[in-house]
């Protein structure tokens, strides 16, 4: 089983259960990303979840963004990027943005 089937049935497991679950998805990258196009992070209200859009640089806000969107029913196209310089002073090893796309389960 890939990993993004895997995303997608546990999503949809925690949806069967009762969960609210939101799908985040890359949608676009631009310079260095750790994460390609399609990449996607499942999130229950609980806080649970499985997959990345960031290796981890970005996963929380995009949790917290994914909480939010289970509780209003709003999608969010989020942005995040730092500069080349910025990424050093910051310990990641690259630059580049990245938007993510969040949207609640239904």
């Amino acid at each position: 089983m890939s990993d993004e089937q895997e995303i997608l049935e546990r999503a949809d497991a925690w949806s069967e259960a009762g969960l609210g679950v939101a799908i985040a998805t890359v949608v676009s990258t631009w310079g260095s990303a750790p994460r390609p196009s399609g990449s996607q992070l499942a999130v229950n209200e609980r806080g649970e979840f499985l997959g990345s859009v960031s290796g981890g640089c970005i996963e929380g806000a995009v949790v917290g963004e994914a909480l939010a969107a289970i509780a209003d029913g709003k999608p969010r196209l989020l942005e995040y990027g730092v500069t080349n310089d910025r990424a050093w002073e910051v310990g990641l090893a690259c630059g580049g943005t990245i938007q993510v796309y969040v949207e609640r389960l239904e």
